[in-house]
């Protein structure tokens, strides 16, 4: 049975872990394993998700790693296609690559460049939105590729590290949020 999509945010609360000091001291990471482990909380996660994105995506787009466990569900419960956003030297073939500043450190992210067709709508798909910084170079490099990227949608809001207000103008949805 999946609990009502209203109360998801109860749910995934719930079902966090807070491990200090990890992947570096300061860091208080959202661990979002106990909800993949649990068939009810995780359903409810992707049914939430899948809310109001049915027939309006043609893909569903997820960032390494944890982005492509939730966005591979979701793709699937609605019927569409998954593109993987991977670390940079991963993805075989033609490439483009986006580098950018996380909380921690930079990153850089590398998409297939025939990844999405031109116009094609596109969900960007990840567990926690925190600074801003991956969500963002993400989106411009599915952009970047012809992408019609419709929105970003996440299972955790780290509110306090302003990560909403750097994709500025872009639709944001979280099921829950951490002030």
């Amino acid at each position: 049975m999946t609990p009502p999509t209203d109360d998801v945010s109860g749910v995934v609360g719930r079902s966090l872990r807070d491990i200090a000091d990890f992947p570096q001291p300061g860091v208080v990471f959202k661990d979002i394993t106990p909800l993949l482990a649990d068939p009810v909380a995780f359903g409810a996660v992707v049914a939430a998700l899948a809310t109001g994105r049915r027939g309006e995506v043609d893909l569903v787009a997820g960032v390494e790693a944890r982005g492509f466990v939730v966005g591979a569900a979701l793709a699937h419960a609605m019927g569409v296609g998954f593109v993987p956003v991977r670390k940079a030297g991963k993805l075989p073939g033609d490439t483009v690559a986006a580098s950018y500043d996380l909380e921690y450190g930079s990153a850089t992210i590398e998409v297939h460049a025939d990844a999405v067709g031109a116009g094609a709508r596109v969900v960007l798909v990840d567990d926690v939105l925190a600074t801003g910084g991956t969500a963002l170079a993400a989106w411009e490099l599915l952009e970047r590729v012809g992408a019609e990227v419709v929105g970003f949608d996440c299972i955790v809001e780290l509110a306090f590290l302003g990560g909403r207000e750097r994709l500025a103008g872009r639709p944001v949805r979280s099921l829950h949020r951490v002030d």
